[in-house]
């Protein structure tokens, strides 16, 4: 354990809009405080997909668009949540409270079902992945655990949304610069 604490720049509302409106957009609901995820994620039936989102532009800005695609999938969970790292801390480490056997980390992807986790993606598992290789890990999952007919928006509006992709970087200094005033 390291005796140094690093302060983690906040994100401000503005900057990461663009990236909750993605997962929002195909259906996923915003879990901003511990209130929400423990009413909506912690006792949840059947099959819930978590989203760990982040402003890292890599591994992130792939995660988003290969969830929206896994989306369109003939089969797709029950429930689909999102908390922000970085923006939500409160929600976030209540959600990775319900991920007990793995690390926390951030963009990452959790299936639960009845409440346990039965699919993982992990940030390693989403790093230097294209958003089409991680669609297909997913709906291979959803295949697997998942009874609800998709898609979770209907294909000519799934065909609209564009996403961003944002170096996480360039947020921190610029959350940085608006702590020091």
């Amino acid at each position: 354990m390291s005796i140094f604490r690093f302060a983690q720049p906040g994100y401000p509302e503005e900057d990461v809009k663009p990236m909750r409106e993605e997962l929002e957009a195909v259906g996923a609901v915003s879990l901003r405080s511990v209130e929400d995820v423990e009413k909506h994620l912690q006792d949840h039936k059947g099959t819930a997909l978590l989203v760990v989102n982040s402003v890292c532009g890599c591994a992130a800005g792939g995660a988003r668009p290969g969830v929206s695609a896994a989306l369109q999938n003939k089969t797709i969970p029950d429930a689909i949540f999102t908390v922000f790292a970085g923006v939500d801390r409160e929600a976030t480490a209540r959600a990775r409270d319900l991920i007990t056997e793995y690390p926390p980390s951030s963009p990452s992807i959790a299936l639960f079902k009845d409440g346990k986790v039965v699919y993982m993606m992990e940030r390693l598992q989403i790093e230097g992945k294209m958003p089409e290789q991680i669609a297909e890990e997913l709906a291979n999952a959803f295949d697997t655990h998942c009874e609800k007919d998709g898609p979770s928006i209907p294909p000519e509006q799934f065909q609209n949304l564009r996403f961003v992709q944002v170096c996480g970087s360039a947020l921190a200094a610029k959350a940085r610069q608006r702590l020091q005033g």
